[in-house]
């Protein structure tokens, strides 16, 4: 039952008709084939509750107080990689500016997500900003169909998503390009994981600098999950198959430490054999030995700029990209 004194949810229609919210939302909005039994006990759920769907997402801002980040992760990354707790810090101070609190929840990539759906689409909150999700868009989707904004960290693969990132790919190409110019010539990459859009615009960056620079566009490609432990093993990788390589571009800090940390064990000087250049400056660069020379991204611009995004009254699909730009230190 929905109380007399609230408007029903897209959740509450679901939850009457005894569906996920995705499969009530493509019902309501004919967006995909659905059974037509299932069909009419969703709009039977809509009669019966009295549903009223909101088509602006702006109308649903203001009520609950609350803002909602989501993060796409395992739970374990979650907690080590600081790019997300960097993240949260420039959301926070976003959302206590607008008198709003920040709730925070995780969400593996693959799992069932019905519940998280149905807390999201209830009226719990005003607002939510996903980040890290390397799916079709559905969530998101369904979200912002059930009239709460939605903003993305990280370019979606979707489209007519609003999202910010930063500028993966100028990054990875002034991290190469930096190599070339101080005479590197055996420039390997360890890329992010396959089909995930951050790691696949640093490949290109990289890519694209050596085409620039005249080297082989193709280049030496290892991957990695940005993980130091893949950034580790990846290295040793490298250095088997490729034992003349001068220099490394990592796609994220963590995976370059991880190179580094080979290269030491491996008695590789750096950067006078192997230099090594990373992407995040995440906290950690300032403290190897060298110190990593590394790409700067925003990241808590990024998380304070999501949560402004997020509360503009403007229905159109927007693209924040903020620049980066590469911090020079020992290590290259």
């Amino acid at each position: 039952m929905v109380a007399p004194d609230r408007q029903p949810t897209l959740a509450d229609v679901a939850r009457w008709a005894g569906v996920s919210v995705a499969t009530a939302s493509r019902v309501l909005n004919r967006s995909a084939p659905v059974n037509e039994d299932t069909a009419a006990r969703v709009e039977r759920a809509v009669v019966e509750l009295g549903y009223v769907r909101q088509r602006s997402p702006h109308l649903a801002r203001g009520h609950s107080g609350a803002l909602s980040v989501v993060v796409f992760d395992d739970l374990l990354r979650y907690q080590r990689d600081s790019f997300y707790s960097r993240l949260l810090v420039g959301a926070e101070r976003a959302a206590l500016r607008t008198g709003r609190e920040l709730v925070v929840s995780t969400a593996l990539r693959n799992a069932p997500r019905d519940t998280l759906l149905r807390y999201l689409c209830g009226g719990h909150v005003d607002g939510v900003v996903m980040v890290g999700m390397q799916s079709d868009g559905a969530p998101a989707q369904v979200v912002r169909e059930a009239g709460v904004p939605v903003i993305c960290v990280g370019r979606p693969t979707a489209t007519g998503l609003s999202y910010v990132d930063a500028d993966n790919t100028g990054g990875a190409w002034q991290a190469v390009a930096h190599l070339i110019s101080s005479g590197r010539q055996a420039i390997a990459t360890i890329a992010g994981p396959r089909n995930m859009i951050a790691a696949d615009d640093r490949l290109a960056g990289y890519r694209s600098a050596l085409a620039e620079g005249g080297l082989a566009p193709a280049g030496i490609v290892c991957r990695g999950d940005f993980t130091l432990n893949s950034g580790e093993h990846a290295m040793l990788r490298l250095l088997d198959r490729y034992p003349a390589l001068d220099a490394v571009f990592a796609a994220s800090d963590l995976m370059a430490v991880g190179a580094l940390r080979a290269l030491r064990r491996l008695g590789v000087r750096v950067p006078e054999q192997v230099a090594v250049v990373g992407f995040d400056d995440a906290a950690l660069a300032r403290h190897t030995t060298p110190r990593l020379t590394t790409v700067r991204q925003p990241v808590e611009e990024m998380g304070a700029r999501s949560v402004a995004e997020l509360l503009v009254a403007d229905e159109s699909c927007r693209a924040i990209v903020l620049p980066t730009n590469l911090v020079l230190r020992g290590s290259a």
